[in-house]
């Protein structure tokens, strides 16, 4: 059967890299995407243990694991070398490194993802195989595809008394908040990654959420102009420049803040000395269980 290239097939759809399963592509090949397991959870990890002379368990607390998927389905191309090929195209984008899946719901979700086994691939004819790949996302939550970001300055005053004065005096001071909404609208906590470009002296994020809990990140030294500071909240890394490591001179006094389910939490920027040059950059993803 001769497919349209472009076009889309019915049923599920996924894109694992460049390569989009579930559609036509522009050989002519017609990528069908019939299972998509592990998707649905990832496994947990949890610990229980049983009472002394009493009934039940003492349960830890429960973690998710990795999240292995395996995607299966049927290739058909107009010919056995358009299928060589395509099927050279599924074993490059099964990577060893990162690697992003995609799969098209309602709402778009993504994960990162390596290769985790072998890739299986049986000649039906000389014209359609079968597949299946076997990959894990060593994050089990699947991510939205919009990236958000927000971006504000330390904290400024405009306006106030200024002298010489004339009475009756009005106090008219308007203080801007250097702060950035980020918003989650998932099922789980998202991390975002924070970055300060100086010139700033000794800055700190505080994130403030809804009910009146503020968590701190503290860095002790100066970024000078030019000088760019990136905080992984997921990885816990600190890293100035792109290369050098500062994670010593962050202190975290209450745990790496996070943007839980469904709720938003405002980060604030903070340093002892204003300089309008100083700005403060938030991304994420909203997240998924």
């Amino acid at each position: 059967m001769a497919y349209i290239p472009g076009t889309d097939m019915d049923g599920r759809q996924a894109t694992l890299g460049t390569l989009r399963l579930g559609a036509v592509d522009s050989s002519g090949v017609a990528w069908f995407l019939q299972g998509v397991e592990g998707w649905d959870s990832p496994e947990v990890r949890a610990e229980l243990q049983d009472r002394e002379a009493d009934h039940g368990s003492w349960a830890s607390t429960v973690y998710l694991g990795s999240r292995p998927i395996t995607l299966t389905g049927t290739v058909e191309a107009p010919d056995r070398a358009s299928l060589d090929g395509a099927l050279d195209q599924l074993y490059a984008a099964a990577a060893l490194t990162d690697t992003t899946l995609t799969v098209w719901e309602a709402t778009p979700k993504q994960a990162t993802v390596r290769r985790s086994g072998k890739v299986l691939a049986q000649y039906v004819t000389d014209r359609v195989a079968t597949y299946s790949v076997l990959v894990t996302a060593a994050d089990p939550r699947r991510y939205s595809t919009t990236l958000q970001s927000g971006t504000t300055g330390l904290p400024a005053t405009t306006g106030g008394l200024t002298f010489p004065v004339a009475f009756p005096i009005t106090f008219s001071a308007t203080t801007v908040s250097g702060q950035i909404n980020a918003a989650n609208s998932g099922s789980m906590d998202t991390r975002p990654v924070l970055t300060i470009a100086g010139p700033v002296v000794a800055p700190v994020v505080s994130a403030l959420y809804a009910d009146g809990t503020v968590r701190q990140l503290i860095y002790s030294l100066d970024l000078a102009s030019g000088d760019v500071l990136t905080i992984d909240t997921d990885a816990h890394t600190v890293i100035l420049n792109g290369s050098t490591s500062r994670r010593r001179f962050m202190t975290v006094p209450s745990g790496w803040p996070t943007v839980p389910a469904a709720s938003s939490v405002n980060y604030q920027f903070q340093s002892g000395t204003y300089n309008a040059l100083a700005m403060l950059t938030a991304t994420w993803r909203s997240a998924w269980m």
